[in-house]
């Protein structure tokens, strides 16, 4: 403190140096080098709730949703479909893009978890994107009216083995109500994991 306190004692090249310490920033440089901003941070809150969606008993008893593997993957691809759409609708195509990589990198996560290698993944990944994007059509459609939901639910989420028909149908009304939900959520409630009221 002194020293700082009395630097009008120091030469200026003391001073100079005192200043510039003071403006460096703490992180080495190595750390720097490798440190990367995870520009997709904020929409964890909302990733996070599509999972937890997808993840609630009731689709697995009620509905009948195998409780597999696929039948996760299913569930997370019609749960992250609806809010792709609903962020579709809200003209915000960078929260689409960057909520889509947070789904591949989950998913390129869990295939790794299994054991499975670089190139296997690869392919997975890239299936599993085609998988999202027909799903999100097929979704799109039958919400709207121009196709059957429940055609679409049982080619995608039950992979063309209908289940019972009150499974089905119990699927289908909690389908619409979320769909409701979503869409009537505000981007800033999505971006915080509100998908429900």
């Amino acid at each position: 403190m002194q020293v700082l306190a009395g630097a009008k004692g120091l030469s200026r090249r003391a001073r100079a140096f005192l200043c510039r310490r003071k403006a460096e920033p703490s992180m080495s440089l190595i750390s720097s080098l490798f440190s990367r901003k995870d520009d997709r941070a904020y929409l964890r809150p909302l990733y996070d709730a599509v999972v937890a969606t997808a993840r609630e008993p009731h689709w697995y008893m009620e509905g009948e949703v195998a409780d597999t593997l696929d039948g996760r993957f299913d569930m997370v691809a019609l749960v992250l479909s609806l809010v792709l759409l609903r962020l579709e609708a809200l003209e915000a195509p960078t929260e689409s893009a960057r909520l889509t990589e947070l789904f591949i990198d989950d998913m390129d996560g869990q295939i790794r978890q299994i054991g499975f290698g670089d190139i296997v993944v690869g392919k997975q990944i890239g299936r599993m994107v085609g998988a999202l994007g027909g799903r999100l059509s097929a979704y799109r459609a039958g919400l709207s009216g121009e196709a059957s939901l429940s055609d679409a639910l049982v080619r995608n989420l039950y992979r063309g083995e209908a289940p019972a028909v009150d499974a089905l149908a119990y699927v289908e009304a909690q389908v619409r109500t979320l769909a409701a939900e979503i869409g009537g959520r505000s981007r800033d409630d999505l971006l915080a994991g509100r998908l429900r009221g």
